[in-house]
């Protein structure tokens, strides 16, 4: 019996991206990467795409990302990434880019440039395009997509490339090919995580990199073991503290739970306070200002309010509506 958590995508994809933005563009879509300035900073900007495509009739997001970025050529715009990881065609997906790229077109009248890639299992699927025209009236989109089956032949190929995406990519193709095949799965896991040390890179990248390998490709616990025997063994030999760590040993003498519970409130502590410093900057930039009492109620909020409160912002138009509730909240 397979012992194996179901395959995982969407997680390890959301902090690949976020982490290794460049390189993520650079893998890609190189042609746009080179247009960016990447001396400039860049920023995420997830409360406002939620704003933007709170819709739930549009269908389950995985990976949405809108991007700030600075052009070489000096000028400020939006960058839409939308990264699909599903199982499955979706007959609504190319409609769905057009209408996220003119709502934010329409909230921000910036240009929004429509990126997809495509990670389902079927390569003669690639929608890059939506449009109608009705009485001599045309209105459409075409975007750039990277489709992950392009790939499929090129695996050994990126084995050897150091761009930390193709390392994902080749995960994520080596997840779909071991599905249901743990022994073949460890061989290929257990080979990825060498390439990790073989790369030269620094310690927070291998990091990085080995927990997105280790949440796509679940293995039962069995062999999860002999792969920590591996690793503790490669980082003796190699002299080299790396991912074999106290945590991760915790973890197999059956603090799993405990553990677990307290990365989930970090990671709700960090969600909160990132809401909290959107919701400070939106202010800031709409009002000019950041009265103290608006920086207490902010520092005070829970979850619900500070979601609300984004949406708000959006329209308000002064700084006490922000904090206004809607009725049907009390």
């Amino acid at each position: 019996m397979n012992e194996s958590a179901p395959d995982e995508y969407d997680s390890p994809w959301k902090e690949a991206v976020e982490r290794y933005f460049p390189e993520f563009m650079a893998f890609y879509f190189p042609d746009a990467a080179n247009l960016i300035d990447w001396n400039q900073a860049y920023t995420f900007l997830d409360q406002e795409l939620r704003a933007v495509v709170r819709d739930a009739t549009l269908g389950k997001r995985f990976v949405d990302k809108l991007v700030q970025v600075m052009l070489l050529d000096g000028v400020e715009q939006w960058v839409y990434i939308h990264v699909e990881v599903q199982g499955s065609k979706q007959a609504r997906f190319a409609k769905r880019m057009f209408t996220y790229n003119y709502r934010i077109f329409d909230r921000y009248d910036r240009p929004v440039a429509s990126l997809a890639v495509l990670a389902d299992e079927h390569p003669g699927w690639k929608p890059d395009c939506f449009g109608y025209s009705v009485l001599g009236s045309e209105t459409s989109i075409r975007f750039p997509v990277a489709k992950i089956t392009d790939y499929h032949d090129r695996l050994e190929a990126l084995l050897t490339e150091h761009n930390p995406f193709a390392i994902v990519t080749a995960a994520h193709i080596l997840t779909q090919q071991t599905r249901g095949d743990d022994r073949f799965r460890f061989q290929a896991k257990w080979r990825l995580i060498r390439l990790l040390y073989e790369r030269g890179w620094d310690k927070q990248r291998v990091i990085d990199l080995f927990q997105v390998i280790d949440w796509m490709m679940r293995l039962p616990k069995e062999l999860e073991r002999q792969l920590w025997h591996n690793i503790h063994e490669l980082e003796e030999h190699g002299k080299m503290q790396y991912i074999s760590s106290v945590e991760r040993i915790g973890l197999e003498k059956g603090l799993e739970k405990g553990l677990e519970k307290g990365l989930e409130k970090g990671m709700e502590k960090g969600k909160l306070e990132a809401e909290q410093n959107t919701l400070r900057r939106q202010i800031s930039r709409r009002f000019k200002t950041l009265p103290a009492w608006a920086d207490e109620r902010i520092a005070q909020a829970g979850q619900s309010e500070l979601e609300q409160w984004l949406d708000n912002i959006i329209d308000a138009p002064t700084i006490e509506a922000v904090f206004e509730t809607d009725n049907s909240t009390h």
